[in-house]
């Protein structure tokens, strides 16, 4: 079998490990068509709301691992920067207006849970009337212990941080983007900005030895 980086090996395994988590129905929540999903940073900040048709697995897989999204391929998302999904399944097939309805109230609950009172969708969900929403699973992607600690750790999450905001940079100082983009490159170099403040404040005198 192919030799892959054990930080590789830990998010796949983490990613199926989540979806396979079984609904109240007792199926595996990844195999639910329709969905909404909502992704938390290691601070259990919301960093990113969507929805899918295609099965709640193929989506978050192909944002996690595949990294075919637009919002990988943007540099707006990191994948090693997702720490838990929180996913909304629903059953029963519902129609187009139901599925916007219920990301624009996922949108706007991360929203006020953000202390940046932002997360890094580059475009907003379609506007529309907020929802009761279904239960909901929430699931850690790597279990507490040394690929977890490795991967949270501040001075690692500050580097990686640093480089999407680079690479988010790059990407707009090349394109006509929307004004979207430049939100979200405010909102990563915002919270850069804390982690660092947190981290410095972490160490305080201990830093100067």
């Amino acid at each position: 079998m192919p030799d892959y980086p054990p930080s590789v090996d830990a998010l796949y395994a983490g990613v199926e490990r989540a979806l396979d988590t079984l609904h109240s129905n007792g199926e595996p929540v990844g195999n639910c068509r329709w969905g909404v999903y909502l992704f938390y940073d290691y601070d259990g900040e919301p960093i990113y709301v969507g929805q899918t048709k295609e099965r709640i697995r193929t989506r978050i897989r192909r944002h996690l691992t595949n990294q075919r999204t637009d919002a990988v391929a943007m540099n707006v998302l990191d994948p090693f920067e997702v720490a838990e999904i929180e996913m909304w399944a629903f059953w029963d097939g519902p129609d187009a207006e139901t599925l916007d309805r219920a990301e624009y109230t996922v949108y706007q609950r991360a929203l006020a849970e953000s202390a940046f009172a932002a997360v890094l969708n580059e475009k907003a969900p379609t506007e529309a009337d907020r929802m009761d929403m279904p239960e909901s699973v929430r699931v850690s992607i790597l279990p507490e212990g040394m690929e977890r600690g490795e991967r949270e750790h501040p001075d690692i999450r500050l580097a990686r941080r640093a480089r999407t905001i680079a690479n988010l940079a790059r990407v707009i100082s090349e394109r006509r983007v929307q004004l979207g983009i430049r939100r979200t490159l405010w909102a990563q170099a915002t919270r850069l900005e804390t982690l660092a403040r947190q981290r410095l404040d972490s160490l305080g005198e201990e830093g100067d030895t």
